[in-house]
């Protein structure tokens, strides 16, 4: 019996896209569980080197939840290239600023390294408020636990 192996076309045909509310959950949870639906690792047809995960959206991103102390005690650390061009943000901050850039950071810390990392990045559509713009692709509500 021969392996199964799906190639790059009849992955792009059954996408699907999810919608994921993030209000009050927390944000390791979330970000693992929406990392496995664009990487595809819930399908039986989940291929390694391939792209053949879906389409997610997140709602209401800037009411994620952190355990602990992270709110205050966690840092972003951005690098500019110039001597002294170091910058570090709390969570409180970049809540404040773009709360979007919480999620995406952390699901992206979670996707694969490389060229296939980088284009499944851009399956993710994350939104501080209610409100998204892919009514159009009718996306399935996905429940992830608080």
């Amino acid at each position: 019996m021969k392996t199964f192996l799906p190639n790059a076309q009849a992955s792009l045909d059954n996408r699907k896209w999810h919608i994921v509310d993030a209000n009050g959950v927390v944000l390791g949870r979330l970000a693992t569980r929406v990392a496995t639906i664009i990487r595809g690792k819930h399908r039986p047809t989940f291929t390694p080197h391939l792209d053949t995960g879906d389409f997610v959206v997140v709602i209401n991103a800037e009411k994620v939840v952190l355990t602990g102390k992270k709110e205050q005690d966690k840092q972003f650390m951005s690098y500019s290239g110039w001597k002294g061009g170091e910058s570090f943000e709390s969570v409180a901050q970049r809540r404040a600023r773009r709360p979007e850039l919480l999620v995406e950071h952390a699901v992206k810390g979670m996707l694969p390294k490389g060229r296939l990392g980088r284009s499944l990045h851009s399956k993710l559509k994350v939104y501080a408020g209610d409100k998204h713009p892919h009514s159009a692709q009718t996306p399935a509500k996905l429940e992830i636990k608080k």
